[in-house]
């Protein structure tokens, strides 16, 4: 039985993340999160998947190209505890039930009976821990897994099956961060192998439904159907082995030629589906997974080094109001994709409408740079004791529609007298340049369905975010309450707290909101997203003929 505290903590997230996500589905498409169902699923074939970016690393605990990477790991590996995408409500996967105790810092689950590896090793208490062992030795790597973790004290096996997760400090967003990927368990004889020799997925195994068969970089990912496979979690239909008997993730980086691609029936099924192509897609009647993304909304990290511009708090809030948010949304984008309105997505729990501190207001922007004394030169740039107010920005160019906002951003900072100078590259690149604090601003978002995720980018206890200079008391002791905070009524309100905090702050400048379109096939059913609008698990899909 759960305890009274986690009963409240699952009821919590339930009630607010289904409350969130109906406001986000009266805003966004009516489209379902999910393809066609036929009326009796078909079992056998190959399904083909189109994705825009190689994974990179195909090792659940590591960085590798953002979403993409995360689609091929979710079908090779299983995690404790599945978020239900439509109520938001954490339900058994690998892990039969768990419970907390009263300050949340001791977690104890009980595993699913019969669960096997694809190498035939049993899943057992002792793996569940040396699994999470791993992270912790490999913390300056395994940085997908190690925020899931902060405080991590140990993990004592109580027998075969049960174990409870320890943590020196409250961390009332574990149960939820047990449901993701980078929290997949790997094989004893996978965590043999030496952590940067995992990443083409060579001798790895997890218990998921399908198995590696091969990866290519740059050209495709293959999996097989995996016999025997009986585990699947209480919110797919299809609780056993897969229907499709292969699955292949190609990589077609053009966007067009992914959705001509799926046009032709070259391909069954595409990610990243441009904004602009959703409307002739739609007029093809081609089916179309639609989901708002919870989490980090796309905008800019606000960088804070010593003697720099954007130490200035007065610098920073200007670019809250110098960005015309809704000619961005317009311009780059469509209506399925909304205008930020905080530094959390509106179905994200925590979320709170900050849309009046972020309305546009150029003048009220050039007022705040003239007081603090950056006046414009001849050139339209602004200058101060002899140095332009010049910013460098860092994107990631995994999501197309990225490089036109940034444009638009570099434009409209440009008409108040800020210069931008852009730069862009691969995931690893870009995060080395992040960490090592070679950026003034950077853009991106991070999805995940728990307000938790604004301490994974702002809290000053994580190295991860040391460049980034987020110093102040007030806001790192709403990220610690937060996560030190079982029940999910009150780590939602800590999170719109922090959240306002952020934005007073201009910690962040939110922009757009990302949403998550996927193509399919006519004949294609039971493709899914997840609560963190990444592609679920395939094992529910199959192809009618």
């Amino acid at each position: 039985m759960r305890t009274p505290t986690l009963r409240r903590l699952a009821a919590g997230i339930a009630t607010t993340a289904a409350a969130a996500l109906l406001l986000s589905a009266c805003a966004g498409a009516a489209t379902p999160a999910a393809s066609s169902s036929a009326s009796t699923p078909v079992d056998g074939g190959a399904l083909t998947f189109a994705l825009g970016n190689d994974p990179i690393t195909l090792n659940p605990t590591a960085t590798g190209s953002g979403n993409d990477t995360l689609y091929v790991e979710r079908q090779l590996f299983d995690s404790l505890i599945e978020q239900d995408p439509k109520t938001g409500a954490l339900v058994p996967w690998l892990a039969t039930k768990w419970e907390a105790n009263a300050d949340a810092t001791q977690f104890t689950f009980t595993l699913r009976p019969g669960v096997t590896f694809s190498d035939g090793a049993p899943l057992t208490a002792a793996v569940v821990k040396a699994n999470f062992d791993d992270i912790a030795a490999n913390a300056t790597k395994a940085l997908s897994a190690i925020t899931a973790l902060p405080n991590y004290a140990g993990t004592t096996v109580v027998d075969d099956s049960t174990f409870t997760v320890a943590f020196s400090k409250p961390n009332g967003a574990f149960p939820q961060a047990a449901s993701s990927v980078a929290l997949g368990l790997l094989s004893p004889k996978s965590l043999a192998i030496p952590y940067d020799d995992r990443a083409t997925g060579a001798g790895l195994s997890g218990t998921g439904p399908f198995v590696l068969k091969s990866y290519t970089k740059n050209t495709s990912v293959v999996l097989t159907k995996r016999d025997g496979y009986a585990w699947a979690p209480e919110d797919y239909s299809n609780r056993g082995a897969a229907h499709l008997d292969t699955v292949t993730f190609t990589i077609v980086p053009e966007a067009g030629v992914r959705t001509g691609s799926l046009s032709s029936k070259q391909v069954d099924a595409i990610g990243g589906v441009l904004p602009q192509d959703i409307a002739g897609l739609q007029a093809q009647k081609t089916p179309l997974v639609i989901r708002a993304n919870p989490g980090i909304a796309f905008g800019l990290s606000t960088y804070i080094k010593e003697g720099s511009a954007l130490a200035d708090v007065q610098v920073r809030k200007a670019l809250l109001t110098a960005l015309d948010r809704d000619l961005i949304q317009q311009s780059a984008l469509t209506p399925e994709f909304a205008v930020a309105t905080s530094v959390l997505a509106a179905n994200t729990p925590g979320a709170v409408d900050l849309s009046a501190k972020l309305g546009y207001d150029a003048k009220a922007s050039a007022k705040l740079l003239d007081a603090a004394g950056w006046k414009k030169g001849s050139d339209g740039i602004r200058e101060k004791d002899g140095t332009k107010l010049s910013l460098k920005l860092g994107y990631i160019a995994n999501f197309n529609p990225n490089q036109s906002i940034i444009e638009l951003i570099q434009q409209q900072l440009k008409a108040i007298g800020i210069e931008v100078e852009v730069w862009t590259g691969t995931v690893p690149q870009y995060l080395a340049e992040a960490s090592a604090g070679h950026f003034d601003l950077a853009y991106g978002n991070l999805s995940r369905a728990d307000g938790d995720v604004l301490r994974t980018q702002f809290s000053s206890a994580l190295p991860s975010n040391a460049a980034k200079g987020y110093t102040d008391p007030e806001l790192a002791q709403d990220l610690t309450d937060q996560l030190a905070t079982a029940d999910q009524t009150k780590r939602a309100q800590i999170a719109q707290k922090a959240n306002a905090r952020i934005i007073d702050l201009a910690y962040y400048i939110p922009v757009v909101e990302l949403t998550t379109v996927l193509g399919t096939a006519s004949n294609v059913h039971g493709i899914v997203l997840g609560a963190d609008s990444r592609l679920g698990s395939l094992v529910d899909a199959y192809k009618t003929r």
